[in-house]
């Protein structure tokens, strides 16, 4: 049985998750832009809650959506939810994203996923597993058809994905009229390959920032940036 993984202000509970909690997730939710207009944030794809429980901690918006097909997950959201400080802003749909941004009326100023994005053949005999993996859960089209549909005027739309599908991913974004606002990409440690890009996206085409940020010169000797960008939620930090 997996532990809880306890943050700073606040815990998370795992044992029914097929995904447990990553450094992709803590990376996104620490590193996404919240301005102090942003009142409605959606997560697309909750699992165990942890990116709704950081968009909490760290904003004022009223209204924190999450959205999660799988039915372990979503229970489990929900009871990760209703344990911390924030219950009465947090709430979880339990519906595909498909279903959801079709259905929905109601926009909102942040959407941010840490989708599945293992568009590959190979799969295990844990459904639940692949669900939360595989890209044909959730193809990057609907995705961003479904972020387009969503997003308030002046929204924005945080992602992380595999820097290999950083391009397909903005090309797929400008048919949808979404452009990049900035991206980060990462790196495990300084001589190894970029691995992610966190990107940020709007409706206004403009000269976006990109940068680059390592997260170990060596093995648990963790980057001062990486250690001020996640400071707020590691025990350890």
């Amino acid at each position: 049985m997996s532990k809880p993984f306890k943050f700073k202000q606040f815990t998370v509970h795992q044992d029914r998750c097929a995904m447990k909690i990553g450094t992709d997730g803590v990376l996104l939710g620490s590193w996404v832009p919240i301005s102090d207009e942003v009142n409605s944030i959606l997560d697309i794809g909750a699992g165990t809650g942890v990116i709704g429980l950081m968009m909490a901690q760290r904003s004022y918006a009223e209204t924190i959506d999450a959205l999660e097909i799988d039915d372990n997950a979503y229970e489990q959201a929900v009871e990760n939810f209703e344990a911390s400080d924030w219950g009465d802003r947090l709430f979880c749909y339990h519906a595909s994203f498909q279903e959801f941004f079709q259905e929905i009326e109601d926009e909102y100023d942040l959407l941010v996923s840490n989708p599945p994005f293992y568009a590959d053949n190979y799969k295990t005999s844990d459904i639940s597993r692949d669900t939360a993996r595989f890209e044909d859960a959730l193809p990057f089209e609907h995705l961003f058809v479904g972020a387009s549909h969503l997003l308030s005027e002046k929204g924005k739309f945080a992602v992380i994905l595999p820097f290999k599908e950083e391009e397909r991913a903005i090309g797929i974004a400008k048919k949808t009229g979404l452009y990049p606002q900035k991206i980060t990409r990462v790196k495990g440690n300084p001589s190894s390959e970029i691995k992610r890009s966190m990107l940020l996206f709007g409706f206004n085409e403009v000269a976006f920032e990109s940068s680059e940020l390592i997260i170990e010169n060596a093995r648990h000797q963790y980057t001062s940036e990486y250690i001020e960008l996640t400071k707020d939620f590691y025990l350890k930090m």
